[in-house]
C-alpha cells in the first residue's frame, strides 16, 4: 500500500494504520496523504538503514539523525529546504503519536525531538512611493470616499491594525496634541503620534463627511462610519484598501497589514529605535519588532552591493 510493501511488517503495519487513521477518522485531503506517505517512506526507509524493524525500536537519538539527514541530505536523496524538513519530521512524531496511542509503543519518543524552527519570513511592505501612490488613489469627494482616505491615511500614519483603526472613537482622536488613542491586543491602549497630512484628512472627514453619514444611524461614538451610521467593519476597510490598491495599479496582495508593515519598515530604514517602534506598534516583546531589523539590512545590503567600488571584487 502507497509503495511500503519492501519495508518491514511491524513498520509497514504501523504507517499504513496511520495514513488510514489520517484518511478515515481525520478527512485528511488527498494531498496532504500524499505529502504524508512521501515523508513517511523516506522516514521508513531511514530506520531500515539504520538496522530497525519497527517503531518500538527507535529512539530519539534516531528521530534527531533523521532531521539532520533531511537537512544535510545524502549521496542517493538532496538536502530539504528548512520548511520541508520541518514537514517531514511533524510526520514522523505524527506517526509516533498514534502508535503510541493505539498502544503499539510504550513511549512516544518523538516528543522529545522538535522541529526545526524556521526562519522568520520578512513582512511584505510597499515602498515610499507606492504608499504615496495608494493613498492618492483612495477615496473620492462623497463621504464615503472622504471617509476611505481618511481611513488609509491613518492606518500609514500611526501603524495601527485595521482592528485599531475601525475601533477608533471620536474622543480618541486629539488634534490639538496630534495624537490618537489607540486599543491594542490584550486590552492594552497606547497613544500614537499622527502625522499632519493624515490629521489635515481625518479633519476634513470629521468636519465634513461624518456628520452627514451619523445622522442615518444612532449616535454611534465610533470615528469611521459606515452608510448606515454605525461602526465601520473590518472588511468593509479591507475593501477600502483593496480598490485603492486597484485604483493605483499596485499587484500583489495588499492588505490592511501590509501599511502596518511600510510604516514599521520606513521608520526602521529612517533610523529610529527598535524600542521606539515596538511602542508604536504595541507589540508586548521587541522579538517581534526585530524582524523589521532584518528587512533594514536587508536594503542596506542592496545599496552597498551597488554602490561600493569593491562590493562585487573578485577574491
Amino acid at each position: 500500500m502507497r509503495g511500503f510493501e519492501h519495508l518491514p511488517p511491524e513498520l509497514r503495519g504501523a504507517i499504513t494504520g496511520y495514513l488510514d487513521h489520517l484518511a478515515v477518522e481525520r478527512g485528511s485531503a488527498g494531498s496532504t496523504l500524499d505529502s504524508y506517505a512521501r515523508d513517511l517512506r523516506r522516514y521508513a526507509e531511514f530506520l531500515v538503514g539504520a538496522g530497525l524493524s519497527g517503531l518500538t525500536e527507535v529512539g530519539s537519538a534516531h528521530l534527531s539523525g533523521f532531521l539532520a539527514e533531511l537537512r544535510e541530505g545524502t549521496e542517493e536523496r538532496p538536502a530539504l529546504a528548512p520548511s520541508s524538513a520541518a514537514r517531514a519530521l511533524v510526520a514522523a512524531r505524527g506517526l509516533h503519536r498514534f502508535a503510541h496511542a493505539e498502544g503499539l509503543l510504550a513511549v512516544d519518543v518523538a516528543r522529545e525531538v522538535a522541529p526545526p524552527s524556521l526562519p522568520k519570513r520578512l513582512p511584505k511592505a510597499l515602498s515610499v512611493d507606492d504608499v504615496g501612490k495608494l493613498l492618492d488613489h483612495a477615496g473620492g469627494d462623497d463621504a464615503r470616499g472622504m471617509r476611505d482616505r481618511a481611513l488609509l491615511e491613518l492606518l500609514y500614519s500611526t501603524g495601527a491594525r485595521i482592528s485599531e483603526a475601525v475601533g477608533l472613537d471620536v474622543d480618541d482622536v486629539d488634534g490639538t496634541g496630534r495624537t490618537v488613542l489607540l486599543d491594542g491586543k490584550g486590552g492594552r491602549q497606547r497613544l500614537v503620534p499622527i502625522g499632519r497630512p493624515a490629521l489635515r484628512v481625518l479633519d476634513a472627514y470629521l468636519v465634513q463627511a461624518r456628520p452627514g453619514l451619523a445622522a442615518r444611524g444612532r449616535g454611534s461614538a465610533a470615528v469611521f462610519l459606515n452608510s448606515r451610521g454605525t461602526r465601520l467593519s473590518r472588511q468593509s476597510a479591507w475593501n477600502a484598501l483593496k480598490t485603492a490598491a486597484r485604483r493605483a495599479g499596485i499587484g500583489g496582495s495588499v492588505s490592511p497589514h501590509v501599511l502596518r508593515h511600510s510604516f514599521a519598515t520606513h521608520l526602521m530604514e529612517g533610523g529610529a529605535d527598535v524600542r521606539a517602534v515596538q511602542e508604536l506598534l504595541g507589540h508586548a516583546s521587541v522579538t517581534t519588532t526585530q524582524v523589521y531589523t532584518l528587512v533594514t539590512v536587508n536594503t542596506l545590503r542592496e545599496v552597498y552591493a551597488m554602490a561600493h567600488p569593491r562590493a562585487h571584487a573578485s577574491e
